[in-house]
């Protein structure tokens, strides 16, 4: 009976997690579309989230396109099918490889920093005095990052997908003796408007997971320092997981047929 009421214990306090994150989601929803709309808040977001990430994200993608290239490369040998590099580079970096890995370094960077914030301005009772100031918490420290992560995302999965497609080209043009020319008009014939579609979809869902859940993990952190390392340490955990699954979930969307 202690090992069933220990079970059940957990699903409870699963089930009554999930709920409390449902309720946060649709409170943010409810607060995108109320005024007011503290831009300066919006503006300072887009440049930590998008700009600020962008050399992360170049590189990580950039030296996985390369990674692929090779790994293509040598796979292919043993089947005589090297000719498919540029095509295999070209649709692992836009329908997965680029959205996920954005997503994940977004979840490291964006997510971490996010939570550390918030749950810092928890602890040292800045958010009681925005409540004091007659200023909704959600409305200045939530709205402004989610919508931000949201539309910023799409912009860094293109550039990733584009890096990781050049690391891939830079790699077989130098190292693997392909046709520069060949190589490049083989990844535009190969590309459907579908798989680029799917990419920025992607890409802004990630977004609006990564701010949200850093967000969420932000503002139930527990006072103290140990409170904010657990928030951070449980938003980069929970947004890479949800990150994963819907990505799941997209392509099965995308790419059932």
């Amino acid at each position: 009976m202690t090992l069933l009421a220990a079970i059940g214990a957990a699903v409870l306090a699963w089930i009554a997690a999930l709920g409390r994150f449902t309720i946060f989601v649709a409170d943010t929803l409810s607060h995108i579309i109320r005024p007011p709309f503290y831009g300066a808040a919006f503006g300072r977001s887009l440049i930590q989230i998008g700009y600020f990430s962008l050399p992360v994200v170049g590189l990580t993608a950039l030296f996985t396109g390369g990674a692929l290239a090779l790994q293509i490369y040598a796979g292919g040998t043993r089947f005589s099918a090297e000719a498919v590099v540029p095509q295999i580079v070209a649709i692992g970096m836009v329908r997965e490889l680029g959205p996920v890995l954005v997503g994940l370094m977004i979840a490291a960077r964006v997510t971490s920093s996010i939570a550390a914030e918030i749950a810092t301005m928890k602890v040292t009772e800045q958010i009681d005095a925005l409540l004091t100031l007659s200023t909704h918490p959600m409305k200045y420290l939530t709205v402004p990052r989610v919508l931000a992560a949201t539309l910023v995302m799409p912009i860094l999965v293109a550039v990733g997908d584009t890096i990781g497609i050049l690391g891939g080209y830079i790699v077989s043009t130098q190292r693997l003796g392909f046709n520069a020319a060949s190589y490049i008009q083989n990844t535009v014939d190969f590309l459907e408007v579908k798989d680029i579609i799917s990419s920025l979809v992607k890409g802004a869902v990630f977004g609006f997971i990564a701010a949200l859940v850093g967000c969420y993990y932000g503002m139930g952190a527990d006072r103290g320092a140990i409170g904010v390392g657990r928030a951070t340490k449980g938003a980069v955990v929970a947004a890479s997981v949800l990150i994963l699954a819907a990505n799941f979930f997209l392509t099965e969307a995308f790419f059932n047929t």
